[in-house]
């Protein structure tokens, strides 16, 4: 077994490794995180004749906790994309928050549709009713565009049941503390979101997009034809509401002191509040919102559905597998050994995220890869308690976040979609992402600071 700094350079070598493979080369995320396995394994000494074993043992372990969940909770974004949910609840947004106020609005409906659908699909469905309020109301569409693209992002790297989030909290031993995460996630999101939007106001001033100039009938269909009758305000909430709020209370209910009592309700809010059962009453609440009980809607939605969970899970699964070979070497012992005197806490899965995310592009990756390599650490870093855990899930979800630009799929969906120059879109988009993620580890350190 390999010992001393030569673990460092291994570590080291393995992240340049997935970076390179995954930016430069284009080498799928699953296999660059596999072969980054099977090279640490071997560079540190394991026995040969069991790393596979280690790959495969991490690779199911991970998935065991979250994998249903994941599938879930993507199945729910496609039945409330498929059916017009999500412009049901932007306009139910939007009728509360009142047309004078346009730009907080698309970044409250940012932050409510990406709970559940991901963000690049997100942006595509609001589009266009994003691009008629530019013209109804007459306000910059710069500022309309980065307002829903920031509400759409904070909520994607922090709130579950989204999948990078989900997956940082497994890898980080919170299985069964997910109505923590959602909780954290819910409010440090919201404030990401918020500092998105005044950057979004002050880039609106100042940059124009294609759309500002472009003559557009203020007649403009705001629900797409193939919409015919979009559900009811209450069928569209549901789906995402109804998980959130059980995952919630069970995780009140088991407080310390049981605030709600210690007998049967506590079983049963602790039945219903487990994130499988959960997200399962949250799909039962979404099958109302099929136009039609056929082939085409509950077979078709739910193939998509797994089609789309199906390349999270694999990445999911490989982060887990490349954690238990780095546990299974001494790195985590001899990285936390050199890391204790700098005394970095939160900070430091924040850089490693956001060093990962800037450079490979994919929130995802970032917030798998960075909770791997975390794990080992959290005691060194005064981290290994519930709360610190939970914490070090939303500074990784702020490093996921800093900073979109052109190696991120969503960078191109929000310039292409708004008529954005690309010059436009780093000084409006990529900005934004970077406040975001600083504000966002601000609040996360204070939280520390006061909570630890």
């Amino acid at each position: 077994m390999v010992n001393g700094p030569i673990l460092l350079v291994i570590l080291v070598a393995a992240i340049l490794f997935i970076i390179v493979a995954t930016a430069r080369f284009k080498i799928h995320p699953f296999i660059a995180l596999l072969l980054a396995s099977y090279g640490v394994g071997f560079a540190a000494g394991l026995n040969p004749l069991k790393i596979s074993g280690l790959i495969c043992n991490g690779f199911g372990g991970i998935l065991s906790g979250i994998g249903i969940v994941i599938i879930l909770g993507t199945i729910i974004g496609v039945f409330l994309e498929k059916s017009g949910a999500a412009v049901t609840m932007a306009d139910t947004v939007l009728k509360v928050v009142g047309p004078r106020r346009p730009g907080i609005a698309m970044s409250i409906i940012g932050y409510i549709v990406s709970i559940p659908v991901f963000c690049d699909s997100g942006f595509v469905i609001l589009s266009s009713l994003r691009r008629s309020l530019v013209k109804r109301s007459k306000v910059s569409s710069v500022m309309m565009s980065v307002a829903l693209a920031t509400g759409l992002y904070a909520a994607h790297t922090l709130i579950p049941p989204t999948p990078g989030p989900i997956a940082a909290a497994g890898n980080l031993g919170l299985k069964d503390k997910l109505g923590l995460v959602i909780i954290a996630g819910l409010i440090l999101a919201a404030v990401a979101a918020l500092a998105g939007f005044f950057w979004a106001r002050l880039a609106g001033q100042k940059l124009k997009s294609g759309e500002d100039t472009e003559s557009v009938s203020l007649e403009e269909e705001v629900v797409p034809e193939h919409y015919a009758h979009l559900p009811g305000p209450v069928r569209s909430f549901a789906p995402i509401v109804v998980p959130i709020v059980l995952i919630a209370l069970a995780s009140i209910a088991n407080f310390p002191g049981h605030p709600f009592g210690d007998g049967l309700g506590l079983k049963i809010m602790t039945f219903t509040g487990a994130p499988v059962n959960a997200l399962l009453a949250g799909f039962f609440c979404a099958l109302p919102l099929m136009p039609e009980f056929s082939r085409k809607t509950m077979t078709g939605w739910i193939d998509e559905g797994l089609k789309g969970a199906a390349i999270i899970i694999m990445i999911t699964g490989a982060g887990g597998a490349f954690g238990t070979v780095l546990k299974a070497t001494p790195i985590g012992a001899y990285l936390g050994e050199t890391l204790a005197q700098w005394n970095l806490g939160v900070f430091l899965p924040f850089i490693i995220a956001a060093a990962l995310k800037t450079a490979q592009g994919s929130s995802t990756v970032s917030l798998v890869t960075t909770s791997v390599l975390i794990a080992p650490l959290l005691t060194t870093l005064g981290l290994d308690s519930t709360i610190g855990r939970v914490l070090t899930v939303m500074a990784v979800g702020a490093g996921a976040m800093t900073i979109s630009h052109a190696n991120d799929s969503f960078f191109w969906v929000v310039a292409e979609f708004s008529g954005m120059e690309v010059t436009t879109a780093y000084k409006a988009l990529s900005v934004a992402t970077l406040i975001m993620g600083l504000v966002t580890i601000g609040l996360v350190a204070v939280m520390a600071a006061v909570m630890l």
